[in-house]
């Protein structure tokens, strides 16, 4: 009976750290390390280094926003937003994340050692990024870039990881990566602007106001977008791959819309219409991506 029990408390904990560190949002980087791997092999891999690559991705992403949640634990709990998170609501203990990020950490430094010496001697530089990230927005407004950055390790160490060694092509996918990254956490800090403001956070909503904030997040993903579209320059996509920017830029456009909400079709809350454009609408951008790239290689 002890073991059950135990077992199903494991299950809980489990479960809360997944909704925690929103597991599901694995999506925003998954799918731009594995189009990193296809491009750079023109579509064949090989089956070890690529697993490697998805486990330290996976690892890092998730590490961050355990890290994220106990450093803003303090933070989510005045905010009236984010109040009900697991940590502030007291159903996931500060220690138990620590624990998962520290084990998901040393899951990173082994695939990493697994891969290439290249990969191992870049590690301090990413967990720079990956943990300063939480501390950013406590003196520059620039931090949404700086998680841009962060989550683009993911597609520039996919390439490294592959070859060993930095060209200037690679830059061009991690760029559209951190731009797009960047534009729609700029959208969901419209969210917080007066909470910002009064806590002395940093943010381009809380610093430029809302109508500039949404300008400086619409030009982060025509930057974006416009760094998707060199691809056929360096490697063997084309028609399908470029259609799939197309559709993407369209998502994009549409996420603008539904978070300006000045449509009649999106007699929604504020909270509501940031979350589907922020979240539920950027959880398909990489996967049409990955797609279009797929479909021009291995046809």
């Amino acid at each position: 009976m002890d073991c059950r029990i135990r077992f199903f408390k494991l299950l809980k904990t489990a479960r809360l750290v997944g909704e925690a560190v929103m597991f599901r949002h694995t999506l925003f980087s998954l799918p731009f390390a594995i189009t990193a791997i296809l491009l750079e092999t023109d579509g064949h891999p090989d089956p070890k280094k690529a697993i490697l690559i998805l486990i330290a991705a996976t690892a890092g992403r998730n590490a961050a926003n355990a890290l994220n949640r106990v450093i803003d634990a303090d933070i989510d709990k005045k905010n009236e937003r984010t109040s009900n998170r697991r940590i502030p609501r007291g159903e996931l203990s500060k220690k138990t994340l620590l624990v998962f990020a520290f084990v998901l950490c040393v899951v990173l430094a082994i695939a990493a050692c697994m891969l290439n010496w290249l990969c191992v001697i870049l590690l301090p530089a990413a967990a720079f990024l990956i943990g300063g990230y939480s501390f950013s927005k406590r003196f520059t407004w620039l931090c949404h870039y700086w998680l841009g950055l962060a989550c683009c390790c993911s597609v520039m160490g996919s390439f490294l990881a592959l070859t060993g060694h930095f060209a200037v092509r690679y830059f061009a996918l991690a760029l559209a990566h951190c731009l797009w990254v960047a534009g729609f956490d700029i959208i969901y800090a419209l969210q917080d602007i007066e909470f910002d403001r009064m806590e002395r956070l940093h943010s381009i909503p809380a610093r430029f106001g809302d109508r500039n904030a949404r300008i400086i997040a619409a030009a982060s993903h025509l930057g974006s977008v416009a760094a998707l579209c060199l691809a056929p320059v360096f490697w063997r996509v084309s028609d399908a791959y470029l259609t799939a920017v197309g559709i993407s830029a369209l998502l994009l456009v549409a996420e603008h819309i539904i978070a300006l909400g000045k449509t009649g079709l999106f007699h929604i809350n504020k909270e509501r219409r940031i979350r589907i454009a922020s979240y539920s609408i950027n959880e398909i951008v990489p996967l049409v991506i990955l797609l279009g790239a797929a479909i021009d290689i291995y046809t």
